[in-house]
């Protein structure tokens, strides 16, 4: 079983390599309008939240803080993620374009100061995911743990690009589904 355990954490290293390689070979301009095109799909499908958590774009996932200005304007708060402590949920901050932002350990712009809030919708980043609803990170488990501890659990929605999109990631007992997958393609409801 350890053995089977290895291959597989070999197999997801080597997958999160090659997913971040395909997002790279896209151009600026196809970044920009695909990333654009999920924007206007998460504001036509999904229901507007309270509060709602996103994350700063890295290694040239799509870009969503469009969103942000947009349910803005409809009284909805932000937030980003702020990682407490190593192997731990994930906490959020309110967030504003006035928010002093600091990398954080992961080199991952993050407020470091400011009220914490609990969001009823988070937009996670798809390092790279499948049709069942399961989504492959960057293998630190930080928004696995949040979202198995976070009572009430707040809607999980994933946003990403089709060039991402596997057959399976292999989910692991600590993986968790998510409610909705948003692509440019479409915006995608995953049954209970």
């Amino acid at each position: 079983m350890r053995e089977a355990n290895e291959d597989n954490t070999a197999w997801r290293r080597a997958l999160r390599r090659e997913m971040v390689a395909r997002r790279a070979a896209l151009s600026d301009a196809e970044h920009d309008a695909l990333s654009a095109r999920i924007v206007e799909q998460v504001l036509v499908a999904l229901p507007t939240p309270r509060v709602f958590a996103f994350c700063w774009p890295i290694k040239h996932e799509p870009d969503v803080r469009a969103v942000v200005e947009r349910w803005a304007a409809r009284g909805v708060q932000a937030a980003l993620p702020v990682v407490v402590a190593e192997d731990t949920a994930l906490a959020f901050r309110l967030w504003t374009p006035e928010t002093v932002l600091e990398a954080d350990r992961y080199g991952i712009p993050t407020p470091m100061s400011g009220d914490f809030v609990v969001p009823d919708l988070i937009l996670l980043p798809l390092n790279g995911f499948d049709g069942a609803g399961y989504r492959l990170g960057y293998g630190g488990g930080y928004f696995d743990r949040t979202l198995a501890t976070l009572s009430p659990r707040p809607l999980a929605v994933g946003v990403g690009f089709e060039v991402n999109r596997l057959e399976s990631i292999r989910p692991e007992s600590h993986d968790q589904r998510l409610d909705w997958i948003v692509t440019e393609a479409g915006a995608f409801r995953l049954g209970a």
